[in-house]
Protein backbone atom coordinates (compact mmCIF):
# COMPACT_ATOMS: atom_id res chain seq x y z
CA UNK A 1 0.00 0.00 0.00
CA UNK A 2 1.42 3.37 -0.69
CA UNK A 3 0.62 6.40 1.53
CA UNK A 4 0.59 10.34 1.53
CA UNK A 5 0.01 12.74 4.34
CA UNK A 6 -1.14 16.48 3.36
CA UNK A 7 -0.77 18.89 5.91
CA UNK A 8 -1.56 22.81 5.01
CA UNK A 9 -2.46 25.55 7.33
CA UNK A 10 -5.57 27.44 6.74
CA UNK A 11 -7.28 30.46 8.12
CA UNK A 12 -10.58 28.66 8.02
CA UNK A 13 -9.31 25.17 8.43
CA UNK A 14 -12.53 23.49 9.52
CA UNK A 15 -14.42 25.08 7.04
CA UNK A 16 -12.16 24.05 3.92
CA UNK A 17 -12.21 20.70 5.55
CA UNK A 18 -15.47 20.49 5.52
CA UNK A 19 -15.78 21.33 1.51
CA UNK A 20 -13.49 18.76 0.51
CA UNK A 21 -15.14 15.96 2.96
CA UNK A 22 -17.73 14.88 0.38
CA UNK A 23 -14.73 13.77 -1.85
CA UNK A 24 -13.17 11.59 0.74
CA UNK A 25 -12.82 8.43 -0.34
CA UNK A 26 -12.58 5.36 2.08
CA UNK A 27 -8.92 5.39 2.05
CA UNK A 28 -8.72 8.95 2.89
CA UNK A 29 -8.97 10.60 6.78
CA UNK A 30 -9.23 14.09 7.20
CA UNK A 31 -8.60 15.45 10.56
CA UNK A 32 -8.14 19.75 11.70
CA UNK A 33 -6.43 20.93 14.64
CA UNK A 34 -6.61 24.87 14.80
CA UNK A 35 -5.28 25.88 11.96
CA UNK A 36 -3.75 22.51 10.29
CA UNK A 37 -5.85 20.38 7.87
CA UNK A 38 -4.11 17.06 7.97
CA UNK A 39 -5.41 14.50 5.13
CA UNK A 40 -3.45 10.75 4.87
CA UNK A 41 -4.54 8.91 1.50
CA UNK A 42 -3.69 5.47 0.91
CA UNK A 43 -3.66 3.47 -2.75
CA UNK A 44 -3.00 0.48 -3.92
CA UNK A 45 -0.60 1.92 -6.51
CA UNK A 46 1.95 4.80 -6.85
CA UNK A 47 -0.02 6.51 -10.02
CA UNK A 48 -3.54 6.06 -8.15
CA UNK A 49 -2.09 7.67 -5.54
CA UNK A 50 -0.41 10.39 -7.12
CA UNK A 51 -3.71 11.29 -9.60
CA UNK A 52 -6.00 10.91 -5.52
CA UNK A 53 -3.10 13.95 -4.31
CA UNK A 54 -3.86 15.90 -7.45
CA UNK A 55 -7.33 15.98 -7.21
CA UNK A 56 -7.02 16.56 -3.68
CA UNK A 57 -4.91 19.48 -4.00
CA UNK A 58 -7.34 20.92 -6.79
CA UNK A 59 -9.92 20.82 -4.80
CA UNK A 60 -8.22 22.39 -1.85
CA UNK A 61 -6.75 25.42 -3.95
CA UNK A 62 -10.68 26.07 -4.79
CA UNK A 63 -11.97 25.88 -1.60
CA UNK A 64 -9.64 28.14 -0.43
CA UNK A 65 -10.22 29.83 -2.68
CA UNK A 66 -13.83 30.77 -2.54
CA UNK A 67 -13.50 31.43 0.84
CA UNK A 68 -11.21 34.04 0.46
CA UNK A 69 -13.54 35.51 -1.77
CA UNK A 70 -16.13 35.27 0.47
CA UNK A 71 -14.24 36.57 3.48
CA UNK A 72 -12.85 39.68 0.71
CA UNK A 73 -17.02 40.06 0.04
CA UNK A 74 -18.05 39.92 3.96
CA UNK A 75 -15.30 42.55 4.29
CA UNK A 76 -16.18 44.73 1.54
CA UNK A 77 -19.99 44.23 3.09
CA UNK A 78 -18.78 45.45 6.69
CA UNK A 79 -17.01 48.42 5.13
CA UNK A 80 -20.77 50.05 3.89
CA UNK A 81 -22.03 52.58 5.60
CA UNK A 82 -25.69 53.34 5.72
CA UNK A 83 -25.26 56.10 2.98
CA UNK A 84 -23.97 53.41 0.92
CA UNK A 85 -26.36 51.60 1.15
CA UNK A 86 -29.52 53.84 0.84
Amino acid sequence: MKRARLRTDSAAAGIVAAALEPDNTAEMETTVAGDTIETALERERVGGLRSTVDDYVVNLTVAERIVRIANEHDEADDDRTDNDIA
